[in-house]
Parts: C-alpha cells; sequence; structure tokens
C-alpha cells in the first residue's frame, strides 16, 4: 500500500510541477522533484522498515522537511527565469544569452512595415494617443496617453485592430509605470487551431469527465465506509454495505462538483473555453485530490476574472452550509479528550474554527458545551471538508482563487505583495496551529504571479469590490480559532 501511495502521490507531484513550474526555472524538474519528494522517500522508508506502529522521531522530520525545502528554494532561485514583462525588459534581454550575436540588428517584427500605419490608424488620438511601438520577437508594445475612460478605450482600441487584422492578435491592455496603461498584441494562438481538434476536443472531453466521475464516486465511498466504521473485509460478505459509503461520497462529489460548476458557468457566461469539470480519484486519504477545470482561452477583463474566480467558491459554499448543518444535527456528541486533531472526525473540538463553531451550535443548541466533541457524520465530515476546501481557494496567493480575485480588486503588482503577506501570516500561525503548516508549505509552491486579463487596467466596481472584501472575511471565520468571549457567549 505504501508503495502505490507513494507511486501515485510521486506521479501527480511530477505532473504539477511540469505544470506550474517548468516554465519558471532551468533547473531540471526531475532535480526539484526529487528533492521535493526525499521526505516522502525516507518516511516510506521508515514505515517499510520499522512499520507503521512506530512513529518517527519529530527531529528527522523536521531535518529533513526543513532541508528539502531550503534545497528546493535554492535549486529553483538558482535557474529562475524571470517572467518576460514588457515593462522592464530590453529587447536584447529577450534572446537565449547562449545564442551566439545575430548577424542582422534588426528587431523580429510581428507586423511589417507597410501594416505600421495600419496598426497607428486603430488608435485614436482621442483615445489613445500612440507616442511609441516597440516590437519584440513574439509582441508588439504600444505605449502612449489614455485620454479616455480605460474599458472604452480598450472595447474601441481592440475592435479596430480585430478590423483591420482579424483574430491574428490577441489586444491585451496592462498597468505601467507611472500609471500609464500600455497595449500589447500577441499572436493569437486559437487562430491556428484546426477545426477538427476542436470536433476530437468536443467528443472526448465529455466522456473523460464522465468515467472520472465514475471513478472518484466508487474511490471516495470506499472512504466512506471506513468513516462510518465498515472495513472491506466485512463488504465481501454483504455487497449491499457499500451504500453506507455513499453518504460522505455524495456529500463530497456535490460540493466539489458544484465548485467547480460555479467555474464552469460563469466562464461560458463570459464566452471563455473551458473544459468540463475533471474530478481527481484516489484510493486513499479522502477518495479524491479535488476536482479542476482548464481554461483554454483568455479572460477578456478584470470582471470576468474577479467573477469566474468568486463563484467556485461562492457555489461550494452555499452547497456545503446545509449540508454541513444537517450532517452536525445527526452527529453525536463526545467527551473531550486531551489531544484533539482537526481532522479527527470521530473527536472534533468545533472551537477550531469560528463559523464550524457557530454552525455546530445552531445544529446542535445546548448539548454542545465547553468539553463537548462532535463525532461527525460521514456528511458532517464532507460537509467540514467543503469548508476547508473553500479556504484554501480563497487564501490571496498566486493562482488560486482568492489570488486571482485580489488581483481583479487591485491590480496584478499589489496582489502579489498581498499573497506574499499572505504566506508570512500563514506561516507564523503554522507556529501557533501546526495543522495549517501543510497549508503554508503548498502554498510556497504555488506562484505568486497569475496570468493577467486582456484588459487588465479597468478597475472593478463597488459591488464587487464588497463581495471581493467579504470574500476574505470569510476566510478568516474558517480559519481563524473561535475567541475565549465568543466562546463564553455560545457558553462552549
Amino acid at each position: 500500500m505504501a508503495f502505490w501511495f507513494l507511486l501515485l502521490l510521486g506521479s501527480l507531484t511530477y505532473l504539477m510541477m511540469q505544470q506550474s513550474v517548468a516554465r519558471a526555472t532551468t533547473t531540471p524538474i526531475w532535480l526539484l522533484w526529487l528533492v521535493l519528494m526525499t521526505p516522502a522517500f525516507v518516511l516510506t522508508g521508515w514505515t517499510l522498515i520499522y512499520g507503521v506502529k512506530q512513529v518517527p522521531p519529530s527531529p528527522l522530520i523536521l531535518w529533513v522537511s526543513g532541508g528539502c525545502l531550503l534545497l528546493y528554494w535554492v535549486l529553483f532561485n538558482r535557474g529562475r527565469q524571470l517572467p518576460v514583462n514588457p515593462e522592464n525588459q530590453s529587447p536584447e534581454n529577450l534572446s537565449p544569452s547562449n545564442d551566439p550575436p545575430p548577424v542582422e540588428t534588426a528587431p523580429v517584427r510581428p507586423i511589417n512595415v507597410a501594416e505600421e500605419s495600419q496598426l497607428r490608424n486603430c488608435f485614436p488620438w482621442s483615445v489613445y494617443y500612440v507616442q511609441n511601438i516597440e516590437y519584440r520577437p513574439q509582441a508588439v508594445i504600444c505605449r502612449g496617453q489614455l485620454r479616455t475612460m480605460a474599458s472604452a478605450a480598450y472595447e474601441q482600441i481592440k475592435a479596430n485592430i480585430e478590423r483591420q487584422f482579424g483574430d491574428r492578435f490577441l489586444v491585451i491592455f496592462q498597468e505601467g509605470m507611472n500609471d500609464k496603461p500600455f497595449f500589447v498584441l500577441v499572436p493569437n494562438p486559437q487562430a491556428v487551431k484546426q477545426n477538427n481538434q476542436q470536433d476530437a476536443e468536443k467528443i472526448s472531453e465529455p466522456v473523460l469527465a464522465l468515467l472520472l466521475l465514475v471513478a472518484t464516486l466508487f474511490s471516495t465511498t470506499f472512504i466512506g465506509l471506513k468513516i462510518a466504521g465498515f472495513n472491506l473485509t466485512q463488504l465481501e460478505s454483504d455487497f449491499t454495505l457499500f451504500f453506507q459509503g455513499l453518504p460522505y461520497s455524495l456529500g463530497l462529489i456535490t460540493i466539489l462538483g458544484t465548485h467547480e460548476l460555479g467555474h464552469y458557468l460563469t466562464a461560458k457566461f463570459y464566452k471563455i473555453r473551458t473544459t468540463l469539470p475533471y474530478f481527481i480519484p484516489i484510493p486513499f486519504f479522502l477518495g479524491t485530490f479535488g476536482a479542476f477545470i482548464k481554461m483554454q482561452s483568455p479572460i477578456p477583463h478584470r470582471k470576468a476574472l474577479f467573477d469566474v474566480s468568486i463563484a467556485g467558491p461562492l457555489a461550494g459554499f452555499i452547497m456545503t452550509i446545509p449540508l454541513l448543518i444537517w450532517g452536525l444535527a445527526h452527529s453525536e456528541i463526545v467527551a473531550l479528550p486531551e489531544k484533539t486533531g482537526m481532522l479527527n472526525p470521530n473527536a472534533l473540538n468545533p472551537k477550531y474554527s469560528i463559523l464550524l463553531a457557530l454552525l455546530s451550535k445552531l445544529a446542535l443548541g445546548s448539548e454542545l458545551t465547553a468539553k463537548s466533541a462532535i463525532d461527525l457524520h460521514p456528511v458532517a465530515v464532507a460537509g467540514f471538508l467543503g469548508l476547508i476546501v473553500t479556504a484554501l481557494n480563497l487564501m490571496p496567493v498566486g493562482q488560486l482563487d482568492g489570488g486571482h480575485i485580489v488581483h481583479a480588486m487591485f491590480g496584478q503588482r499589489t496582489a502579489v505583495i498581498i499573497g506574499q503577506v499572505a504566506r508570512l501570516l500563514l506561516l507564523m500561525l503554522s507556529f501557533i496551529r501546526e495543522e495549517f503548516l501543510l497549508w503554508a508549505i503548498i502554498l510556497l509552491f504555488v506562484p505568486l504571479v497569475d496570468e493577467p486579463a486582456l484588459n487588465d487596467v479597468t478597475d472593478l466596481d463597488n459591488q464587487r469590490d464588497f463581495m471581493g472584501l467579504m470574500s476574505m472575511a470569510l476566510l478568516l471565520l474558517i480559519v481563524l480559532p473561535l475567541p475565549k468571549f465568543l466562546a463564553n457567549l455560545l457558553q462552549i
């Protein structure tokens, strides 16, 4: 079992690193993967030698984990490749340093000289007065003075460029230095897609999504059996016991599926090309690593970025609350043990979270006292995991939903600063609440910079700003422990 767990964990880690890390560093991915997986290799080797009953010493875990994280950080930064930012890159820096200098000094032009006048005509002086056009190997950068509202300028200039050049370019509007936004034209990868390839994707995508959903239904049901107190030997003698794992399975799949459907339907509303939700089944732990969608076309503007990002956590949270309240109402009150863990469903201390404590008091009433813990019903376990998923996704870091939300609210540069501060605060919180150490480690590997929207300049309206602040307040309600004065007020 340990071997298969290690194999699956290693495969998923390698795939995730290929997607998120490979483009950011020249250090070989296999080397970074080996460093990152070393703690898992050590723990697996310990288990194989000494058995699962003998816990490895804490200093061994701390030194191996800390040393590997430090080595990973050094290796990653040693080969780090800064993303090409038109604001601070010069044309000579865009070519690899190993290559010999080009014979001709003329820059590569995505448009020819004759087309430059057509491009300039796309920028009316009363909308955006172009002062300089820079040519990069894969981009045209147009700098100048914005003379009207950012949203109106982007829409008019985008329409003008599409009229002149069709779908040849993606038109990007980005924040610049000294509050001077600039336009970037990059080749449109969707323009070269073949229709038959798109048709093949339409056919294969639902089949893959359905197969993964069915596999996740089985894997989470087996985990649900263990939560309900059954084991596989009992299942072999009476297969009808399989249905005892369905409450947990259906509850968790409903929450995760609703979360991803929130993203999916909102993306479709903004005509963003995206895949169906894909579940990730695993035969251990929670039965699944969650679900995801993959957007295959750029996000048009910051309002769409905000709406798509917040729709998932909001939809998942709305589905989580009734399931969690019902599950808590059908859970049992047990004595509070001396040591309780955050993920101990047999004796959960509700005071680990402000929101969990409020919902527990609402569902259980006077039965819940200061010396009570909760033996969670399987549906309540799914609901509690739904809260954790919501909180993790709302973390305002990089490519998480919360990172996209603060990017849409404050701009990409401010969002990077907020993400770094959030990492440090969670790391500090992990010294008080050791359950958050894993979260802090996960956030260290989440890139701080996410993809900008095409129109990454236009600000949000007041309603969206308010919703964004409320989402951060919800994150605090889930993450922060119940303060003593509120515990005394609730009599728990």
